[in-house]
């Protein structure tokens, strides 16, 4: 039964030292708002930049995937220029082209598919309605196999329109309505560097994309035989994309790629590449590097903010155990033991802190749906987010009120109630 009791006794000892804990809070308002604010400014400040963070990170890495992981892009730069590599080197490589492009097509064995893109600018009209220096986007066939979209309204491009080099054009959601005020853009006509192009059908809309993924609202997609007309292939910076069969990875692709493309443009075994092949990876691997070191930042910044919080419990503490030095005694004399005082004044400071946290996340959660309303940029305070501000908030609360309850605790019981406060 001695066990059963113990516990009788530390659940009444909690009890009360919360309920002493929670009317002094109740009594000092003025105090108990100015440790509030103190640790509410720490939580905002380290959470809201981990959760900015966080919802970059997700929305780049979500438009990386739309490249795709099996995915090679056979190009004239690489995505990352490491060594000792003489920029002219870059500079003399020829672009990739269509005849590239026929040649991976008739030696690969491990592609599943492949295209060809480019993009320039160039005014787009229609009838009073103008869009400058609007991106347009020339691909060959097999794009939609490869980067995936939705059409919302219309159609996509069939074989015959982009073999034939048809003037034809796909509009991205935001350029569509740019150039169409509630009108059906499909069957209409715009002009393309002065072309006439009908419109066969509009994108779902996508929103901003981070990071390498390339949104199509803002495009006017073409085939590529059309935009031959408007630009020369060799200065348009075209880009080949290699899509591996599914049990093909990536590595293997790029392998076969290589010989095939050293082969076609008869390089010697003791000649460098003159073409890169680049992959998502790369972009992932400098992403998750620039991430770290801004977490560290993140850390860094908010740690300061948490630190001044941290005193601030600390410095109200040490008033309140003065405050409060006679009731300590009186506590004593009737029996409290130096564990009831300790965790009378520490559950104090850990509540404080915990209740300014939950203000500072709430603050953060209400941010977060002011830029969502307002911006395409969606920000989401998430779970692990909450759960670290709350924990970050009891740590704080445990270490800056541990000395003041502590001292309280030590306080000689004759002393203390003859303490003038």
């Amino acid at each position: 039964m001695k066990p059963i009791a113990n516990i009788i006794i530390y659940v009444k000892l909690i009890r009360e030292s919360m309920s002493f804990a929670y009317q002094s809070i109740k009594v000092n308002k003025m105090r108990t708002f100015l440790s509030l604010f103190g640790i509410t400014i720490g939580i905002f400040a380290i959470v809201s930049v981990f959760t900015v963070l966080d919802s970059l990170e997700k929305s780049i890495r979500q438009s990386l995937d739309s490249l795709g992981d099996n995915v090679v892009y056979v190009q004239k730069w690489p995505w990352s220029m490491g060594g000792n590599y003489p920029w002219w080197k870059y500079m003399n490589r020829p672009q990739p082209s269509l005849d590239d492009l026929k040649i991976i097509r008739s030696n690969s064995i491990t592609a599943q598919s492949s295209a060809l893109q480019l993009s320039f600018r160039s005014l787009v009209e229609h009838e009073r309605s103008s869009a400058p220096k609007t991106i347009i986007l020339a691909v060959t066939d097999s794009y939609e196999d490869i980067r995936s979209f939705e059409i919302e309204s219309g159609r996509y491009f069939s074989a015959f329109d982009l073999s034939m080099g048809r003037r034809v054009a796909v509009l991205g959601y935001d350029i569509a309505t740019e150039l169409f005020v509630d009108v059906n853009p499909v069957g209409k006509s715009i002009k393309i560097g002065g072309y006439l192009v009908e419109v066969i059908g509009v994108i779902k809309k996508e929103g901003t994309q981070f990071g390498g993924g390339e949104s199509h609202d803002p495009l006017v997609v073409v085939p590529a035989n059309f935009s031959k007309l408007m630009i020369d292939f060799r200065y348009a910076g075209p880009t080949i994309m290699v899509k591996a069969k599914d049990e093909i990875p990536s590595e293997e692709l790029m392998d076969e790629l290589r010989g095939i493309l050293r082969a076609a443009r008869k390089l010697k075994p003791i000649e460098d590449d003159d073409f890169a092949l680049n992959q998502v990876s790369t972009l992932r691997e400098g992403i998750d590097n620039i991430f770290v070191a801004i977490n560290l930042a993140g850390w860094i910044i908010g740690g300061f903010s948490i630190l001044v919080g941290g005193f601030g419990i600390a410095n109200i503490m040490f008033v309140s155990v003065k405050e409060r030095t006679n009731i300590i005694g009186i506590q004593k004399a009737l029996g409290a033991k130096n564990t009831f005082i300790l965790v009378q004044f520490l559950y104090e400071s850990v509540l404080l802190s915990i209740i300014g946290g939950a203000i500072g996340l709430l603050l953060i959660f209400l941010g977060s749906l002011l830029v969502n309303s307002v911006s395409e940029f969606t920000i989401t305070l998430s779970l692990s987010n909450i759960i670290l501000g709350i924990t970050i908030s009891a740590v704080i609360g445990i270490l800056s009120g541990f000395a003041p309850a502590w001292q309280a605790s030590k306080l000689n019981p004759v002393e203390a109630i003859n303490t003038k406060t």
